[in-house]
């Protein structure tokens, strides 16, 4: 049995959930301290840091505050697409403020694989529904091995062999969307009701997100692969 509202709180409806803001204050003093504390680490550097810094904060307040946390309570779809905020914005604004650095970009993919690959396992997805610690535990699985591969990735060392990581990973979040999207039954049990509220039931919330997955997630990082793969090639050509 599940508790009525995890973390992100009560699943809002069509009618309410664009004032359904996460208002915790322990959440929001410390997206507060940290965003702080980054602007002032930075003070002084080039402002494409400071202004990475400044997107990965909205990036916060767009996953964890605004109404698209509330959304994951009642969508599943919106939980894939509450993550590719994080692994899609959040992430690769960190690395290009903060970048983490000497981390193997082979342990960074296993780790954030194995993190996508949890979220989705219904077992530990209902843990982190009914726990908060679980949920924030699980968030970081995702987040700090995702800022690791994008430091690598958009670092200004990457090499062709970094960004070829990011095949693997456009792979299988493919094969993610695609379980999503063909399954024959819902996965996630904590949606069956709340899913309704938005027309949809469980399964056809799942398949939508199993399409998020696949569309906004896929392409972009297919095409930034591409792109970054191109300038390294020019740039090794040039040497």
């Amino acid at each position: 049995m599940t508790q009525a509202h995890p973390y992100c709180g009560p699943a809002p409806d069509q009618s309410t959930w664009l004032w359904a803001w996460n208002l915790d204050p322990y959440l929001i003093f410390a997206l507060l301290a940290l965003g702080g504390a980054g602007a002032w680490a930075l003070r002084g550097t080039d402002r494409g840091r400071q202004g990475a810094s400044g997107v990965a904060f909205g990036a916060a307040v767009l996953a964890f505050v605004s109404p698209l946390c509330a959304l994951t309570v009642a969508l599943f779809a919106a939980r894939t697409l509450h993550h590719l905020v994080v692994f899609g914005i959040l992430a690769p604004a960190l690395a290009l403020a903060f970048p983490l650095r000497k981390i193997p970009v082979t342990a960074s993919f296993a780790t954030l694989s194995g993190a996508l690959w949890l979220w989705h396992i219904p077992q530990a997805y209902s843990a982190a529904w009914d726990s908060a610690l679980v949920y924030w535990g699980m968030q970081a699985a995702l987040i700090v091995p995702a800022w690791a591969f994008w430091s690598t990735v958009l670092g200004r060392a990457a090499k062709l062999e970094h960004v070829i990581w990011l095949v693997p990973m456009v792979g299988q979040m493919g094969l993610l969307g695609a379980l999503l999207t063909f399954a024959q039954r819902p996965f996630y049990l904590e949606h069956l009701a709340q899913a309704e509220r938005f027309g949809l039931s469980a399964l056809q919330d799942q398949q939508l997100a199993g399409l998020i997955m696949w569309v906004p997630g896929m392409i972009p990082v297919a095409v930034l692969a591409g792109v970054m793969a191109q300038r390294l090639l020019h740039r090794d050509m040039r040497i």
